[in-house]
């Protein structure tokens, strides 16, 4: 599976259920660092950050649980280890903004989007977010069936 092409952007993978499950108060992006295994490997377009989050980690953020598969055609020596934490680049201002909701409002820092931007760089969008209860989503789940029954009606007549 090769990555999706949007306005210049290659989108890698993203992490649909986050809207599902989360809250979206504010977004940030940031870079990776990674190896050139796992360079390559993003560039087959595979990767899965359903299941990963970052953390704020001796003072810089990390990404955690994020699978990027090993490279096929390089040795086992060359190779990367698939779910190994990696470090997110951020500026100071942003990565503090961060900290200080995490820790005042019990938010979590959650991946949406990686994909690579038009100069070829592996970028994360990263969200800050507040956990839905059960409740909260199926209302979300009620709105956007009749917003979706809405527009079917709208077609219908005209």
């Amino acid at each position: 599976m090769a990555a999706k092409s949007n306005g210049g952007r290659r989108l890698v993978a993203e992490n649909r259920r986050a809207r599902h499950d989360y809250f979206i108060k504010d977004t940030y992006e940031a870079g990776i660092v990674l190896t050139g295994t796992e360079v390559k490997s993003l560039r087959q377009g595979q990767a899965n950050i359903s299941e990963s989050y970052a953390a704020i980690e001796d003072g810089g953020l990390t990404l955690i649980n994020a699978y990027i598969p090993e490279y096929k055609h390089a040795g086992a020596f060359y190779n990367h280890e698939p779910r190994r934490p990696r470090r997110l680049l951020m500026h100071k201002r942003e990565l503090h903004r961060l900290a200080n909701a995490v820790a005042r409002e019990g938010m979590t820092i959650v991946p949406l989007e990686l994909y690579f931007n038009e100069r070829g760089l592996a970028k994360l969008k990263l969200a800050l977010a507040q956990g839905k209860k059960l409740h909260d989503k199926r209302e979300s789940e009620a709105k956007r069936d009749w917003q979706r029954q809405k527009a079917r009606l709208l077609r219908e007549r005209g």
